[in-house]
This record gives structure tokens, C-alpha cells and sequence, in this order.
């Protein structure tokens, strides 16, 4: 079939035009540039040039294509996150989610394709109830200061995937991405960061974080394609890790320092309410996923899976 890529060249947009191709499909692919459209063109991918922000151009690209399947993973996040300017950092990507997911979504409807797929993430949940939560659970009502954009832009990406009339919308909500070209891999931010002793465990560290290799979340997105009915999906690996389990664990199997151990007041000095996900972040079952999906995670164990990728 015939696939629109947004966000081809992102962490996970690398990985899946490999899996789309291997399947097959005909692949379509927004470039910002020149420069990328080449490097797209190079892998076999015809690419479509413009600015993702430029909505007629953004438009037009899709209805040029005339997809089955339009696929949104649009981001445009720094290499490294400072906790304490994390509203700064998320602006570009909170402005794609909030003005070209609503145009993509549109611009499929007009192109005649059947289904679109758009990124979210599973941890931008409120931080009650079990640990680990389903679909149905609702998104952070109340967030930090910093963390309210975030939330709303998701938001509107949601909605937008799932309620445009005249196509089926598949949200795909992503754990937290690790493996190559993610900020958790040896050379990522969050793995350098750790190797230098500047992630330290804080408070009770129960904080349940949930890890998708970016291969499986690929993989995934691949199964998306035609199963599944339309709504939201969790993709993440099987085990939610508690925050200093796997702080400890990354440091283990780099050969690094041990972490610090930090009371989550002193946590917060440093990195203000973002230092709370430590202590209160819930983790996303899989099961869904699993089931309607049919998708099944090669990386199902973060342990095994840290163990692969910072300990080569």
C-alpha cells in the first residue's frame, strides 16, 4: 500500500521507513529541506519537500501522494532536555502536535486515504490510581506550569487523529524511546548524563517509567497499518521500571559510577516539578496493544534490553 511519513528522519521515522520498505509498502516521505529529501531518496523513498508548519504546503504534499495511510511522527526535540527550561525545550514539538497534526488529518481526508497514525506518548498521565494504567486512563488534569502546553497540544493531536470525520484515527501513545539515535543510548543525553553522575535516584524513586526499544515502537506502528480498530494504543515494553531501578541498572551495565541518591526536595531544587515524576510518574500497559495489534515487543524486558544497548 501507499504510505505518507511525516517525520521520516526522526528517532523512531529511521527505523520504520526500513520496516515499511521490507514489507513492501510504497513509501512517501516529508523532507524540510533539500539536503534531507536527498538523503531520503537515497534509501528509496520518494520524498515530498516542505515545511511542516507551512499548512498549505503541508497540505499539498499529502494530497500529491494520495496515501492509503498517512503516518504523523513529527517532532523536534533538542538532543538534551534541561528540566528546568523543559517548557523551552518541548515549544517546537508541542506547536507541530497542536497545528500540523489537525492539518494532516484533514489534508487525509481530502487525499482519500483510509486510516492515519499519529505519535503520543504514555506518560503524560495523571498520577493516580494503580501504578500501571490502560488507555482509559486519563491525561494529566492538572499539570506543572511547564508541562500544561505539553499536554494541551497533545491534546489537540488526539482529537484530531481520532475525531476527524471520514477516516479511521490510530493513536499510537510511545513509552519512553530507547536504543539507537533516542536520548537513552551511550551516546544520548540521558546515557551521558548518567555515565557522568548527573542523574541521580531521587526520593523514593517508585515512579514507574515505561521503555519502548525504538525498533519495537517501528515494529508496532508497521501492525497499525491494518489492525486495530480506531482509538488509542500503549506501546511500551512489558515491565514498567521503577526510576531507581532503572537509573541504577543503566549505570550498571555502561560501567559507570553509581548513582547518586538525592531526597526529592533537593531533586526539586534542581529540576522543580519535573523532579516529581521520580516519585509519582505511572506506568502504560501493553496488553491492548498486544492483543488488537498483534504486536509483540522483541525488547519485552528493559533490563535485557538496557543490557543490549549500553552494555555493547
Amino acid at each position: 500500500m501507499k504510505v505518507f511519513v511525516a517525520g521520516a528522519n526522526g528517532v523512531i521515522g529511521r527505523p520504520l521507513l526500513d520496516r515499511l520498505q521490507d514489507a513492501g509498502h510504497d513509501v512517501v516521505a516529508l523532507a524540510r529541506s533539500e539536503e534531507k529529501a536527498a538523503a531520503l531518496s537515497a534509501r528509496g523513498v520518494e520524498p515530498v519537500t516542505a515545511d511542516a508548519l507551512d499548512h498549505d504546503a503541508l497540505r499539498a504534499a499529502v494530497l500529491s501522494a494520495q496515501p492509503e495511510i498517512v503516518i504523523n511522527q513529527l517532532t523536534a526535540l533538542p538532543w538534551r532536555i534541561d528540566p528546568r527550561k523543559y517548557e523551552q525545550a518541548l515549544g517546537p514539538t508541542n506547536r507541530l502536535r497542536r497545528e500540523a497534526g489537525p492539518v494532516l488529518a484533514s489534508a487525509a481526508v481530502q487525499a482519500g486515504a483510509r486510516r492515519i497514525i499519529a505519535q503520543s506518548v504514555c506518560f503524560m498521565l495523571e498520577p493516580e490510581g494503580p501504578w500501571v494504567l490502560a488507555e482509559e486512563a486519563p491525561l494529566y488534569r492538572d499539570p506543572p506550569k511547564m508541562l500544561r502546553e505539553a499536554v494541551d497540544s497533545m491534546m489537540t493531536l488526539e482529537q484530531a487523529t481520532l475525531e476527524t470525520p471520514g477516516i479511521e484515527g490510530i493513536v499510537l501513545r510511545y513509552g519512553f524511546f530507547y536504543g539507537p539515535g533516542s536520548s537513552y543510548a551511550p551516546d544520548g543525553s540521558m546515557g551521558t548524563d548518567i555515565r557522568k553522575r548527573r542523574m541521580p535516584v531521587l526520593g523514593s524513586g517508585e515512579g514507574r517509567f515505561s521503555f519502548v526499544h525504538v525498533d519495537d515502537a517501528a515494529d508496532a506502528t508497521v501492525c497499525a497499518l491494518d489492525r486495530g480498530a480506531a482509538g488509542i494504543y500503549n506501546i511500551a515494553d512489558d515491565e514498567p521500571a521503577l526510576q531507581r531501578e532503572w537509573v541504577r541498572e543503566i549505570a550498571r551495565v555502561s560501567h559507570g559510577p553509581k548513582p547518586f541518591h538525592l531526597p526529592l526536595w533537593v531533586g526539586r531544587l534542581a529540576a522543580g516539578p519535573m523532579a516529581l515524576g521520580s516519585v509519582s510518574l505511572r506506568g502504560a500497559s501493553n496488553a491492548k496493544a498486544r492483543r488488537d495489534l498483534g504486536w509483540t515487543p522483541a525488547h519485552p524486558d528493559w533490563r535485557a534490553g538496557f543490557a543490549e544497548v549500553f552494555g555493547a
